[in-house]
C-alpha cells in the first residue's frame, strides 16, 4: 500500500504528485493510463499516453477518489489522474459559514 507522503511520477507525462491521504485504491494510481512510480525510479519505455485519459491535471490541486484517497499535484502534466480507468475528481473547497 502506498503511504502518506509518498512522491510519485508519471511514466507517460510530466505529472508528479504527493500522497496526502492514502487508501488501498491508490495501489492502482495512474496518470494518462500508465501506473505511477516513485520519483527517481527508472521510467519504462513501453507505456504511452492513453488518448482517453489525456485531459491533464492542474498543479496545486488536490484530487480525490470515492474511498477518500487524496493526492496533491506538484507538477502538472497531460495525463488524467485515475485509479485504474476511473478518473479522480478535483477536491472542492469547503464553503465557509456566513458571518452576518
Amino acid at each position: 500500500m502506498i503511504k502518506n507522503g509518498s512522491r510519485l511520477q508519471s511514466q507517460v507525462c510530466d505529472t508528479q504528485v504527493i500522497v496526502v491521504r492514502s487508501a488501498e485504491s491508490l495501489d492502482d494510481l495512474c496518470a494518462g493510463g500508465a501506473p505511477m512510480v516513485p520519483i527517481g525510479s527508472t521510467v519504462a519505455l513501453g507505456p504511452t499516453l492513453d488518448p482517453a485519459l489525456s485531459e491533464g491535471n492542474l498543479m496545486g490541486k488536490r484530487y480525490v477518489d470515492d474511498t477518500g484517497a487524496e493526492v496533491l499535484v506538484t507538477k502538472a502534466g497531460k495525463g488524467t489522474l485515475s485509479v485504474g480507468a476511473t478518473p479522480l475528481a478535483i477536491k472542492e473547497a469547503k464553503s465557509l459559514p456566513a458571518s452576518d
